[in-house]
């Protein structure tokens, strides 16, 4: 289900491919910053995941929000069943916490990610998710 533009899934722009950032990513990604008002200080992205997308293993510093708006994906917290995420699903996420997210197998999936705490909140990428562990969490989501 390989393609080189994602499919329309929700009204929000969906950016250009997430080249920046693909390192952390198996699979292609496409993100747009939604914000852009720096008083505000709420970064607002979307980001669209092509099936069996998903980022590695990471925390925020200060925390994270996702509300899922189009297709299904999935969430994962270290050391906890994964999270089925389909539209209108809001996931909190507290700071330091280890999770990834991404597309289930065969669907596209979009979220809005909202960074909080963003004048110190910090990226720390870790390592991939396995295929074996991606699968077990999707079929964890099934039961």
């Amino acid at each position: 289900m390989k393609n080189s533009n994602p499919p329309k899934i929700s009204d929000f722009p969906q950016g250009n491919e997430n080249i920046e950032y693909e390192r952390f990513f198996f699979g292609k990604s496409w993100l747009k910053q939604l914000t852009s008002l720096k008083e505000l200080n709420v970064p607002l992205f979307n980001v669209t995941f092509e099936p069996s997308c998903r980022n590695n293993w990471h925390t925020h510093s200060g925390g994270q929000i996702l509300i899922a708006i189009g297709g299904k994906g999935l969430y994962q917290e270290r050391g906890k069943k994964a999270q089925l995420m389909m539209p209108g699903d809001i996931i909190e996420i507290a700071p330091n916490l280890e999770h990834w997210h991404g597309a289930a197998p065969h669907d596209w999936f979009s979220h809005l990610a909202i960074t909080c705490n963003p004048q110190n909140n910090q990226n720390i990428w870790m390592e991939p998710v396995s295929n074996e562990d991606y699968q077990q969490a999707f079929n964890s989501t099934n039961k």
